[in-house]
C-alpha cells in the first residue's frame, strides 16, 4: 500500500510516498481503507521536528481521515465490514472522562503511525460512523480542529451566550471551527483574517465582525465597536499576538491557547492577571466526550465542513506548501 512517511525531519523533501505492507487487524481492531485525509499544522510541526518530543521514525503522517471498514476482528461489536467511518485522532489506554490529561495520551501521526496511507488498523475507540450527508473529503476535514476548538471553548473557557470571543485566524481549520462552535453557543464572535480577500469566508463561517489582522487591529476594533474588551480570546498564534491578546482581555477574561505557530516565548505582566482576575488556560486535543459531542453536532448539521482544496498523495509536497503559505480557505485534503 502507499503511505506518506518521513524517515528524517526537515523541509518538503523529506516527504515520501512509500510502498509498505497492508497491516492485518487483531481481534480487537478493524482494517480501514482510507478514502481521504486532512492536513493539519501538526503535520508540518512533526515533519520539521518538535523540540523536546522524541518521534519514532520512519513515521506515517496524518491525524484526520475517513474511509470504509474492509475487515473486522472477532471481538468488534459496534462496527461491521463496509461501514463508512471517520477517525478519532487521540490515542489512550483507557476511558477516564479526561483522556487528554493522561500521560499516555497521544495523537495519530505524532506519537504513532498516522492515517495518510491506503489502509490503517485501529481500535473501536478511534472510529465513529460517518455522517451520511458528508462526502469522504468533507468527513475527513473536521475531527482534530473541531475537537480542539470544542475543548478550548466549551470545556476550558466555558464560553456563554452572553459573552464575546476574539478568534484569530478565521480561515484556518481551528479558527473556522471556533467561529462555528461559538455561534452555536450564541456568543458574539469577532474574527481576524490576514487579508481583505478572506473577510467574506469569515462571515460565511458565522463571524459577527471581521477585522484584518495588522498593527492597527486594536485601534480598528475600538473605532468600530467602542472600547470593547473580550471575555474569551481564542489563541493559537503565540508570540506575535500574545501582548495584544492580553491588552484586549476583559476583567475576568480568559485566554485559551492550543498552539504557538509564531513562537512560544512570551512575556506576562502578572499584574494583569491578579488585578483584573484574568486566566490563561492551556488546552491539548480533547476528551472522548468532546469528540462525541462534536460528532453529534455534525450529524445535526450544526457544524459544517470547510474543504479548501484536494490533492493526491503524489502531490503531498504541494499540499504541505499550500498549508505553509497560509493560502487556504478551510481544510486541505489529500487522497490516495
Amino acid at each position: 500500500m502507499k503511505a506518506i512517511r518521513i524517515s528524517k525531519h526537515g523541509s518538503l523533501d523529506v516527504l515520501k510516498v512509500d510502498d509498505i505492507e497492508i497491516p492485518k487487524c487483531n481481534s480487537d481492531e478493524v482494517l480501514i481503507n482510507i478514502k481521504a485525509c486532512a492536513l493539519n499544522h501538526l503535520d508540518i510541526w512533526v515533519r520539521n521536528g518538535l523540540p523536546g518530543l522524541p518521534i519514532n521514525l520512519p513515521l506515517i503522517l496524518g491525524s484526520d481521515a475517513s474511509g470504509k471498514i474492509v475487515d473486522c476482528g472477532s471481538n468488534i461489536k459496534n462496527f461491521k465490514k463496509n461501514d463508512d467511518v471517520v477517525i478519532q485522532p487521540g490515542t489512550f489506554d483507557r476511558l477516564t472522562g479526561m483522556e487528554n490529561y493522561s500521560k499516555n495520551y497521544g495523537i495519530l501521526g505524532e506519537t504513532c503511525d498516522g492515517v495518510q496511507a491506503e489502509y490503517i488498523v485501529l481500535k473501536e475507540q478511534n472510529i465513529h460512523k460517518k455522517s451520511n450527508h458528508l462526502t469522504y473529503e468533507q468527513a475527513s476535514s473536521m475531527q482534530l480542529v473541531f475537537m480542539t476548538a470544542y475543548q478550548m471553548i466549551v470545556k476550558r473557557a466555558k464560553l456563554t451566550s452572553d459573552e464575546n470571543i476574539l478568534v484569530y485566524g478565521a480561515t484556518s481549520g481551528v479558527g473556522s471551527a471556533a467561529i462555528q462552535i461559538s455561534k452555536d453557543i450564541g456568543s458574539t464572535v469577532v474574527a481576524t483574517v490576514g487579508s481583505k480577500s478572506k473577510e467574506e469566508y469569515a462571515y460565511d463561517q458565522g463571524a459577527d465582525y471581521v477585522f484584518i489582522h495588522d498593527e492597527s487591529l486594536k485601534k480598528n476594533i475600538f473605532d468600530k465597536l467602542g472600547k470593547l474588551k473580550f471575555d474569551v480570546v481564542f489563541e493559537h498564534i503565540g508570540e506575535s499576538t500574545w501582548n495584544q491578546s492580553l491588552s484586549l482581555l476583559n476583567i475576568g477574561g480568559r485566554i485559551v491557547t492550543c498552539g504557538s505557530t509564531t513562537g512560544s516565548k512570551v512575556n506576562i505582566d502578572l499584574r494583569h492577571l491578579f488585578m483584573k482576575q484574568q486566566s490563561i488556560l492551556g488546552s491539548t486535543m480533547a476528551d472522548i466526550d468532546s469528540f462525541i459531542s462534536v460528532m453529534k453536532k455534525i450529524d445535526q448539521r450544526k457544524y459544517v465542513p470547510f474543504v479548501d482544496k484536494v490533492f493526491n498523495f503524489s502531490e503531498i509536497k504541494l499540499a504541505h506548501k499550500h498549508l505553509e503559505d497560509r493560502n487556504q480557505f478551510g481544510k486541505i485534503i489529500v487522497t490516495p
